[in-house]
C-alpha cells in the first residue's frame, strides 16, 4: 500500500462522524481528540478551563469546537448536549474521559474527597453518556476512561480507584442496557501516562515524577511509560468501526504493568 493511500484511508477512519470529548483540553483527551479530528471525525471537546480549552481548539484544528463545562453539574451537561444537538443532531462517538483523583491515604480521606471525585468520576460519566444517549444513532460507541489502579490497591488512592472499578462496572451493565440499539460501549484503561494532571492534581513535583517514571519502567515489561498518544489510537480503535462486534470490554494500554 502506498504511503498516500494509507495517509488517505487514515484521515478518512471517522470520516461523517461527530465525537464528543469530555476533558479533552488536555492529556488523554486531547491527544484522542487530536487523533479523531485528523482521522476525519467533527470534534467537540469540553473542559472546566477556558484558556486551556481555547489553546486547545487551536492545537486539535480541523474545526474542532469547545465548549466550557463541568460534567458533575447537570446544567452544564445539559448545554453540552445541547450545543452539539443544535448544530449537529448527533453524537457517533462519546469518549467519556474526564476524571480526577488525589492521594489520600485511608484515615486521611476527607468527605470532601469523597464528594468531589465521585461526583465527577462516577456521577459525571454516568450522566454524561445518559445525556447522550438520546443523539447517539445505531451504530455508534461509547468509550470511557478507566484506569489500571481499579485492579492494582495503588496506595493512597482509593477512591480514585474504586470510582474507576465502577466505570468497569456500568460498562457491563449498560452493554446489556443497550441491547438491541447497535451501541457499544467499552472501556480502556490507561497505565502510566504522564499527564499535566500530576501536576495540578496530583500534585508532583517535577523530580518525583521523574522518579515515579523510572520506577515505571523498570516494572512495566515494555521498559517505559505510555504516551498519550497511544491511549488516544487504542480510543479510535475502539470507537471505530474496526471494533463493531466488540462492546463490554476493559481494554487495558499499560505496557503490560498490569498483566504480569
Amino acid at each position: 500500500m502506498s504511503t498516500s493511500l494509507y495517509a488517505n484511508i487514515h484521515s478518512t477512519k471517522h470520516a461523517g462522524k461527530v465525537a464528543l470529548v469530555t476533558g479533552g483540553s488536555t492529556g488523554i483527551g486531547l491527544a484522542t481528540a487530536k487523533r479523531l479530528a485528523r482521522e476525519g471525525a467533527v470534534v467537540f471537546i469540553t473542559g472546566r478551563r477556558q484558556p486551556e480549552l481555547d489553546a486547545a481548539v487551536v492545537e486539535i484544528g480541523h474545526g474542532a469546537q469547545a465548549i466550557r463545562g463541568d460534567i458533575s453539574s447537570a446544567t452544564d451537561l445539559q448545554n453540552v448536549i445541547e450545543t452539539v444537538s443544535a448544530a449537529h443532531q448527533k453524537i457517533d462517538i462519546l469518549f467519556a474521559n474526564a476524571g480526577g483523583g488525589e492521594f489520600a491515604p485511608l484515615g486521611h480521606i476527607t468527605e470532601a474527597q469523597f464528594d468531589k471525585y465521585v461526583g465527577i468520576n462516577m456521577k459525571g460519566t454516568l450522566f454524561t453518556v445518559q445525556a447522550a444517549l438520546p443523539l447517539m444513532p445505531a451504530g455508534s460507541a461509547i468509550v470511557i476512561t478507566g484506569s489500571i489502579t481499579s485492579i492494582q490497591g495503588a496506595p493512597a488512592f482509593g477512591v480514585y480507584a474504586a470510582t474507576k472499578a465502577a466505570l468497569r462496572s456500568f460498562a457491563r451493565t449498560w452493554a446489556s442496557d443497550l441491547k438491541g440499539r447497535d451501541i457499544r460501549v467499552n472501556v480502556v484503561a490507561p497505565g502510566v501516562v504522564v499527564t499535566p494532571a500530576y501536576k495540578s492534581e496530583l500534585k508532583l513535583t517535577d523530580e518525583q515524577i521523574q522518579a515515579y517514571s523510572k520506577q515505571v519502567a523498570e516494572t512495566t515489561p515494555l521498559g517505559r511509560v505510555g504516551e498519550a498518544d497511544e491511549i488516544a489510537k487504542a480510543v479510535s480503535f475502539l470507537a471505530s468501526d474496526d471494533a463493531s462486534y466488540v462492546t463490554g470490554i476493559e481494554l487495558f494500554v499499560d505496557g503490560g504493568r498490569a498483566q504480569v
